[in-house]
């Protein structure tokens, strides 16, 4: 069932090959596991997860610019959007940043056979390292405000109606309805900051 619900809500927007809705199937299966005793994510039907975990994350994924990139997730909690982005895009080296301890635990297992993601239990305020782009979801603005700029020169946010504040120091694209409704957001910014250091995470 999750295999032909993501097919279907991705219908037209984006396809994925067998193995990597297999490794999204494996996620999801384990996620469901944990989460019995583990407040991973909040419960929700396998609908509303597929569409809001799985697919937005991957919506996120399709507007990374088409290179090899440093990815950095910041409060990846339970691997939104980190995974699958690290499994639309393996081309590309994901970062997820989590500081809550058995999330992290979580992350690690869940990611023990991606050759592409590595897991840091530490909070965004910890990381010395400056990335391509920074992902994230479901952390509030103020949280962002202190690291964000400092940590990447560009900023992908899945979003609810909120526009990002000016003390992000960041611009922003015009930003994208996701296709799901609900008043979702993809929003894209580039850092106003000249002085981030060219060196980046490999």
């Amino acid at each position: 069932m999750f295999a032909e619900l993501l097919r279907q809500k991705l219908s037209g927007i984006l396809s994925l090959t067998a193995m990597q809705i297999r490794a999204l199937q494996s996620h999801y299966n384990l996620l469901v596991r944990w989460n019995q005793v583990l407040n991973l994510t909040g419960r929700s039907s396998l609908e509303q997860a597929v569409e809001r975990h799985y697919c937005e994350s991957l919506f996120l994924g399709t507007h990374l610019p088409v290179k090899p990139l440093s990815v950095v997730d910041i409060g990846s909690g339970a691997g939104f959007p980190g995974i699958p982005i690290a499994v639309l895009r393996p081309d590309c080296s994901v970062t997820l940043v989590e500081s809550h301890t058995r999330k992290a635990v979580f992350l690690r297992e869940a990611t023990r056979h991606y050759h592409n993601v590595r897991v840091l239990a530490q909070r965004a305020e910890m990381l010395e390292e400056t990335f391509e782009c920074a992902v994230s979801r479901a952390v509030s603005y103020e949280n962002l405000i202190q690291n964000l700029k400092r940590i990447s020169r560009r900023a992908d946010l899945l979003t609810g109606r909120e526009a990002p504040p000016a003390e992000l120091g960041f611009d922003w694209q015009e930003p994208i309805g996701l296709p799901w409704g609900r008043q979702r957001f993809l929003r894209i910014g580039v850092s106003r900051e000249t002085g981030i250091p060219a060196r980046v995470s490999s």
